[in-house]
């Protein structure tokens, strides 16, 4: 009990951002850092680690 005490407590004292806000910093952020985003503008060949592997194989 005394654990779940100090986590209200810890968490009591943090600072809170109202969801309005929160998402109009999110509206900014996310055009400002669309270039970074892989999932926005996707992963080049050269650098995807999933890409599919060429398979050699000998007749």
């Amino acid at each position: 009990m005394k654990k779940v005490a100090q986590q209200l407590w810890l968490e009591a004292g943090l600072n809170r951002v109202k969801v309005s806000q929160a998402a109009a910093d999110l509206k900014q952020f996310s055009p400002q850092n669309a270039q970074h985003d892989p999932l926005r503008t996707g992963v080049s060949s050269s650098t995807n680690p999933f890409r599919p592997q060429n398979v050699c194989s000998f007749l």
